[in-house]
């Protein structure tokens, strides 16, 4: 099934070009028609995909999707629309950015799906690492697994420069535990977008990382 036309890509190669509201009024019927529907759209049949597999992901697509207007009261870029469309798929959907789920992210430039465990509280994090330290040998096997490698390669993240004394020797053996994230990221190129092949690849990656994203899940909730 093809969700995108060459419409969507076009669409965001001129709003890179126009970034502001005169244009983007003027051209509000071709991002609807192009845009913003086929995407619902999408995000509605993966939604609909991945409840069949995960009983604990109830989301709408109203629930996952971003919208595309940026807050710009405390930034310094006062550009008034994202380039992209976007969606996160967790149990909390887009208010909720702690739990472990998947991100979206498509633009003219084609589609990035990011997973893992980005934005943690203080006492997540401590609770993810020493979950990692007692479940070492499962954390390994699951961030070497040959699927999980051959497509996203290394879980990513910015480390910080100084972690509890009690993971020192720890981080010996194994650096992440001095991550304050968790992620991975497979970029797919925009011919990936108008291909009847869209979904089952994404479709393929939310298996390929369903193990990280129930390890860290379940690290997070875990109280020492």
């Amino acid at each position: 099934m093809q969700f995108f036309s060459n419409q969507f890509m076009d669409f965001f190669t001129n709003l890179e070009k126009n970034n502001n509201r005169e244009w983007f009024n003027i051209n509000k019927d071709v991002f609807n028609k192009a845009v913003k529907l086929p995407f619902e759209n999408f995000i509605e049949v993966l939604l609909n995909n991945i409840k069949e597999d995960d009983e604990n992901i109830t989301l709408s697509p109203k629930e996952a999707i971003f919208r595309i207007y940026k807050d710009v009261r405390f930034s310094k870029d006062k550009m008034p629309y994202k380039t992209y469309v976007s969606a996160i798929i967790s149990e909390g959907g887009r208010k909720d950015f702690t739990t472990p789920g998947i991100y979206l992210e498509l633009s003219n430039n084609g589609l990035n799906f990011y997973g893992g465990a980005h934005f943690l509280e203080k006492e997540q994090l401590q609770n993810l690492r020493e979950f990692i330290v007692d479940n070492l040998d499962e954390f390994h096997s699951i961030i070497n697994n040959a699927n999980f490698k051959k497509h996203f390669g290394n879980l990513l993240g910015e480390k910080n420069k100084r972690i509890p004394k009690e993971f020192n020797e720890i981080a010996k053996i194994e650096p992440l535990i001095a991550n304050k994230q968790f992620y991975y990221l497979k970029p797919l190129d925009s011919k990936m977008l108008t291909s009847k092949n869209l979904l089952p690849k994404v479709m393929e990656l939310y298996f390929a990382s369903k193990q990280i994203n129930h390890f860290l899940s379940f690290g997070i909730k875990t109280e020492f």
